[in-house]
């Protein structure tokens, strides 16, 4: 049995209990599903590539960055209106395109911090303007990333948000412990190792705390992850963690499973596939991957100008002949599309890495 075979919804965006069925589906299975950011219909398209090759599901996510690079960079973005009518543009335009490529897809959004809670809130406006008209949320799901914060208010304002996306069955992701790095804006890269560590008790906080509100969330939990990448034996990862957290809240809950709590993997490039399959078998059900495919996407826009150079420095003339056009090598979508192949060549392999090929 396979992803489709659970989901209601076979192809396009799934929402609401498609999203948990696609969860469990990976806890069950023993594979996750590589969240991939995206900042323009460029990088969506050649993760969704990726993602119909190899018969994949696939969560897409949008940063607060992202967003307003999707609006432009030119719009002023003061009181996040460009991240948001990014986001919602962006959200729109893959909710279009997806079902083209044959497989589902989560619609999701990446770290909201404590000042960026106006993009979340202008963001939900949307989903619940857009459940009123078709019944569902425009996005799958949401990330709010207060884990800067003290437990207890980072807890209880997650609630919060929880509250208000429970009535639209969309799903929330929230952080405890720093992931550390530098992502986006958000730089941790020098915080306390230790706050790179969640304890059980904090896991079962959440889940005691969200679980009476609703089903959907996930809970991003911080075993030593970093943003970006780095040398080998630079960070020290502890998947194993993930397991005392699991059975932390299974004794605590007397719960049937193994695995109570959906798990999220944030920091995943430069980690080892020994570390992903670990973090996978204890329940992590989405990885975050970004700089990887930033550089991957670099590189196929790299290799052709390098390439082409002398095909490039004017409309007319190159090695061919003084009256030869160039348009053919400088037009934005034979350049830009090399970045899509190699950036989708670099998705497939996320997508073998973590069991997510063939589970459609």
């Amino acid at each position: 049995m396979g992803v489709q075979d659970v989901l209601s919804r076979k192809t396009g965006v799934i929402v609401g209990d498609d999203v948990q069925k696609l969860f469990k589906h990976c806890q069950e299975k023993n594979f996750a599903v590589p969240a991939i950011n995206v900042t323009s219909s460029s990088v969506v398209v050649a993760a969704l590539e990726a993602a119909r090759d190899t018969k994949s599901p696939m969560i897409l996510q949008i940063s607060q960055g992202g967003a307003a690079f999707f609006a432009g960079k030119g719009v002023a973005n003061g009181n996040q209106e460009a991240s948001i009518a990014g986001a919602v543009a962006g959200a729109e335009y893959i909710r279009a395109i997806a079902p083209s490529y044959g497989i589902p897809v989560v619609l999701h959004t990446d770290h909201c911090a404590k000042k960026l809670l106006p993009w979340l809130d202008g963001m939900l406006d949307y989903d619940e303007k857009y459940f009123e008209q078709h019944g569902e949320p425009l996005f799958s799901s949401h990330m709010i990333d207060l884990s800067e914060e003290p437990v207890d208010w980072n807890i209880k304002t997650t609630a919060s948000y929880l509250q208000r996306a429970a009535p639209m069955k969309q799903w929330l992701e929230m952080e405890i412990g720093i992931t550390g790095g530098e992502e986006d804006g958000v730089n941790n890269e020098s915080v306390d190792n230790n706050s790179l560590y969640t304890q059980p008790e904090d896991i079962y906080e959440i889940y005691k705390t969200l679980s009476p509100i609703s089903p959907y969330f996930s809970i991003a939990a911080g075993f030593g992850n970093v943003h970006g990448l780095y040398k080998p034996g630079n960070v020290k990862l502890h998947p194993e963690l993930l397991e005392k957290h699991q059975a932390y809240v299974k004794e605590k809950t007397d719960s049937k499973t193994d695995k109570p709590v959906f798990l999220v993997f944030h920091g995943g490039s430069g980690s080892t596939k020994d570390e992903y399959l670990k973090a996978i078998g204890y329940g992590v059900v989405k990885i975050n991957l970004d700089t990887d495919m930033q550089y991957a996407y670099l590189s196929g826009v790299r290799d052709f100008v390098l390439s082409k150079k002398d095909y490039l420095m004017k409309p007319v003339g190159n090695p061919d002949g003084e009256d030869k056009p160039n348009k053919k090598f400088f037009d934005p979508r034979v350049w830009v599309r090399e970045g899509e192949k190699t950036m989708t060549v670099r998705v497939k392999e996320a997508l073998k890495d973590f069991n997510t090929a063939d589970q459609l």
